[in-house]
């Protein structure tokens, strides 16, 4: 019997859905493995309510850990503890820079290894083989693991399945003595960037920003097509803009940010570099709209604009208010 243990992220009583994604997948492949899924959460205000809610997708138990949430150190300490109880081969983190920090850092603590950026798993002879994009996501390699097998995932890799809606799980607390480093660690408080309020991986509608916007003041004009499509529409950026200080890390879209599939992906400006693309490329519709009628991403936008945006954008954001009237 293999079991597979997931790390939880949590807000405010919600579970993130990368995390969902993950419990969903590690359900299905643990059954394949005469296994059971199981979920840990940490933090200090964790409800009965969101730590059973796994059960929906597929967890037959969750842990609860009362330490600080959200920094690396804490989190390896609980996973050390939970993974101590019982047969897991595997543990999986749902995506994001967290689960690359506390991921090594437990593989490297029970000398197992450890795949990042993973994007598909699979069971193949009675064990997990993990798939990852290299040579700018012209391939998939293989990882197959030797002892422990940590698995931090790419953001959007794993869709969240209500597989059993409505259903809990028990909730069981574990004491952990935390480590001397766990121990003095304290969040004071949470800070939020221009950008995170809207969840730009949840997004139906992305307006991305490039170079071609040429100021941080520019990005007015994505600001200003975004709320003309309003609802779940948000602004977002590309590396060159984020490297500029034009935007904020957290809304970069790319190899080295986050990947998104919104229903519509607009360009502003933007060139469509391989390391942008792979972080869009799976978007229902793309859009560009760029000057430079040579640029990367006319080669796979489903449709192209050439010319200025700065005169573009705004009539387009006013054809779209007129046409909701």
């Amino acid at each position: 019997m293999t079991n597979i243990l997931v790390y939880a992220l949590h807000h405010e009583g919600t579970v993130n859905k990368n995390s969902l994604g993950a419990i969903s997948t590690a359900a299905k492949l643990a059954s394949e493995l005469g296994g059971e899924a199981h979920a840990l959460f940490v933090g200090e205000d964790v409800s009965d309510a969101a730590a059973g809610s796994v059960g929906a997708y597929g967890a037959t138990k969750a842990f609860r850990v009362a330490a600080p949430a959200g920094v690396p150190q804490p989190i390896v300490d609980a996973l050390d503890a939970v993974l101590s109880q019982g047969e897991y081969g595997y543990v999986i983190f749902g995506g994001g820079l967290l689960g690359f920090e506390a991921g090594g850092a437990i593989a490297a603590r029970r000398g197992g290894g450890i795949g990042v950026e993973i994007t598909g798993l699979r069971v193949e002879g009675g064990e997990l083989v993990a798939e990852r994009p290299i040579l700018g996501d012209t391939q998939i390699s293989d990882i197959h693991f030797r002892g422990l097998g940590v698995i931090a995932a790419r953001l959007n890799a794993f869709e969240a399945v209500e597989s059993a809606a409505g259903s809990t799980v028990p909730v069981e607390d574990v004491t952990v003595t935390l480590s001397d480093a766990a121990g003095k660690v304290e969040i004071v408080t949470r800070g939020e960037q221009r950008g995170a309020d809207v969840n730009i991986e949840d997004a139906q509608v992305l307006i991305t920003g490039g170079r071609g916007l040429g100021s941080a003041e520019n990005f007015s004009v994505a600001d200003d097509l975004a709320a003309a499509f309003g609802g779940t529409a948000a602004v977002a950026a590309t590396r060159a803009a984020v490297d500029a200080g034009w935007f904020p890390y957290a809304g970069q879209i790319g190899q080295t940010g986050k990947t998104v599939a919104p229903k519509l992906y607009l360009g502003l400006g933007v060139s469509g570099a391989i390391q942008h693309k792979v972080g869009m490329q799976s978007s229902d519709a793309i859009v560009a709209i760029n000057k430079d009628s040579n640029a990367p991403i006319f080669e796979f936008a489903d449709l192209g604009v050439v010319g200025d945006l700065h005169a573009i954008a705004p009539a387009l954001a006013a054809a779209i208010k007129a046409k909701k009237g």
